[in-house]
């Protein structure tokens, strides 16, 4: 499983680091902040140790993170297999339900052939799959609305 990726909001941003405190505090190893440094993070001084401001830090991060981002532009869904947003099968998307108000959009990768999937509200569907065959059905019965007991429960009629 890899390693997560390190979050901007636990450096904070009037603190000077070292690049072992730094390391620390992002959970990374030291050599991950050296390059850091070597792709653009800027040190305090040039001189031994190594600093690093908090606020560059965090900004430097953010912009790392932020470049990660692949918005889905309308008509499309993320295809997690293909890695991009792509487009539904034959224009077809299909809508669950879940309460008055969310739902879950569900289409086939016109690339790839894998489910992509994409939680919504109801009413902005509209703006999301324009000029697109969108089916809303219902979710199905949940656990907890069963008549009948569970088949390992013991509190069953004899």
């Amino acid at each position: 499983m890899p390693a997560r990726r390190p979050t901007p909001q636990r450096v904070k941003i009037h603190r000077i680091y070292s690049a072992a405190e730094l390391a620390t505090c992002c959970g990374v190893h030291k050599n991950t902040v050296r390059h850091w440094q070597a792709n653009g993070l800027e040190p305090v001084s040039k001189g031994r140790p190594t600093l690093f401001d908090g606020a560059t830090v965090r900004a430097f991060l953010a912009k790392r993170n932020a470049i990660r981002k692949r918005p889905c532009p309308p008509g499309t869904l993320y295809c997690f297999k293909c890695r991009q947003p792509r487009a539904p099968a034959m224009g077809m998307v299909e809508a669950t339900r879940q309460n008055a108000t969310t739902g879950n959009l569900s289409a086939i990768c016109e690339v790839c052939g894998t489910m992509m999937h994409r939680r919504t509200r109801l009413a902005a569907i509209a703006a999301i799959m324009p000029d697109l065959d969108v089916q809303i059905r219902e979710a199905g019965p949940r656990i907890c609305e069963c008549t009948e007991p569970s088949l390992n429960c013991d509190n069953r009629k004899d």
